[in-house]
């Protein structure tokens, strides 16, 4: 065979964070901003559930829904949280991360040729999973002077008559950007004119700095359209854990527990266990690692206030986005300078589409000390980039 590979797999872009940290994991004394993980080690109390599961021999599969307990307890947390009621047994799949959740949630509602709506900048998987499902992404490219939001008139604008879904990533990885209640039920109004799909990534919904979040799922005639996904990789920091779960219409859910029934069986038991009593007993370990969040936040955002370098507040996630287009590099240059003359890893903007040229994403899912290190090495690359005239 001279052509054994598929055309939609090689024409994939590879991610573009994955460069720096390869190059990272050699550099001695080298500083890593980049990698979205919690530093914090997954709570005791969660980590000795799965233990517990694992000492009484409970390593079989589980329905390929999920365990029934855990359903409930994500009911329960959906209500407690957001006021939304699915039915545990119908609107509920359990997933291996939020990840999966979305890639098979599109192949679920994708025919070939139809359209998918992908603000950006966002999360890297979006894009490469409409593909693969056969979809035809179309980007809306967000603006910094709007805060990173979605605005109805952005939407409107590019809904056509093959527009399936909006993919709604908010609070938003890599720009920290949250969409408030109001903006919300501006654009449910749209999606439901319309008759459009929407898949809400709310992987980073306990992560907010500016009131609680809402759901989209929660507004009047939203739930049935859209598919809920969340997971316990960064509220838990739970991220080895591999888990997450999809919320949706029964009909919806069916389909989409079908494609994981033939690709994954079901997700990892050990974590199943451990996630009833992250969503039982976790409440407070949320409350303690946000707070630690938001005064890194707090403290990067003073840090760039003091540098002079533009940077909006984000209100979400466990990053800041600053704009560096001040020194006339693209954000991939800068990104590499300096890594190579600093130390300091971070993540080009443009690794999470074009809107995203000329900015960086910093994760401040890391030490204080360490995030402190890095601000002057950020200060002094910068005043050395002025000084020069650059």
């Amino acid at each position: 065979m001279t052509k054994p590979l598929s055309k939609a797999v090689e024409e994939l872009k590879p991610s573009g964070i994955r460069k720096f940290f390869d190059i990272v994991s050699e550099m001695k004394d080298a500083i890593s901003l980049g990698v979205g993980e919690p530093d914090f080690d997954t709570p005791w109390h969660i980590r000795d559930e799965g233990i517990f599961a694992l000492e009484k021999g409970k390593t079989f599969y589980t329905s390929n829904a999920g365990l029934k307990e855990l359903r409930e307890e994500i009911c329960n947390y959906l209500k407690r949280r957001q006021g939304i009621e699915y039915n545990p047994l119908k609107e509920v799949l359990v997933t291996v991360g939020g990840s999966e959740a979305i890639d098979i949630g599109l192949r679920a509602l994708i025919n070939p040729g139809e359209e998918v709506i992908i603000p950006q900048p966002s999360y890297v998987s979006y894009e490469p999973c409409a593909v693969l499902a056969g979809a035809k992404p179309v980007i809306i490219n967000l603006k910094a002077e709007n805060e990173f939001r979605l605005t109805a008139e952005e939407l409107k604008s590019a809904i056509t008559d093959k527009t399936k879904v909006l993919i709604l990533p908010f609070p938003n990885n890599p720009t920290g950007a949250i969409m408030e209640r109001k903006d919300l039920e501006e654009i449910s109004r749209i999606i439901i004119e319309n008759d459009i799909y929407v898949m809400s990534d709310e992987i980073y919904a306990e992560l907010t700095y500016k009131g609680e979040h809402t759901s989209i799922a929660s507004l009047e005639g939203m739930k049935e359209r859209t598919i809920l996904i969340n997971g316990f990789s960064k509220a838990y920091a739970m991220t080895g854990w591999r888990l997450g779960y999809a919320c949706a219409a029964e009909s919806i859910i069916k389909q989409m527990t079908k494609i994981h029934q033939f690709a994954i069986m079901c997700a990892p038991t050990t974590s199943q266990y451990a996630a009833v009593e992250a969503l039982k007993n976790g409440d407070e370990d949320v409350k303690t690692m946000r707070q630690a969040y938001n005064q890194r936040r707090r403290f990067l955002m003073n840090a760039f206030r003091e540098m002079g370098l533009d940077c909006f507040e984000p209100y979400g996630a466990f990053y800041v986005f600053p704009c560096i287009k001040e020194f006339g590099m693209t954000s991939e240059e800068f990104a590499m300078r300096f890594l190579e003359e600093e130390k300091v890893a971070v993540v080009p903007g443009n690794a999470f589409g074009e809107s995203g040229e000329g900015f960086l994403r910093i994760s401040y899912a890391y030490s204080l000390e360490n995030l402190k290190v890095a601000m002057d090495r950020f200060k002094r690359f910068v005043e050395r980039l002025r000084n020069s005239g650059i």
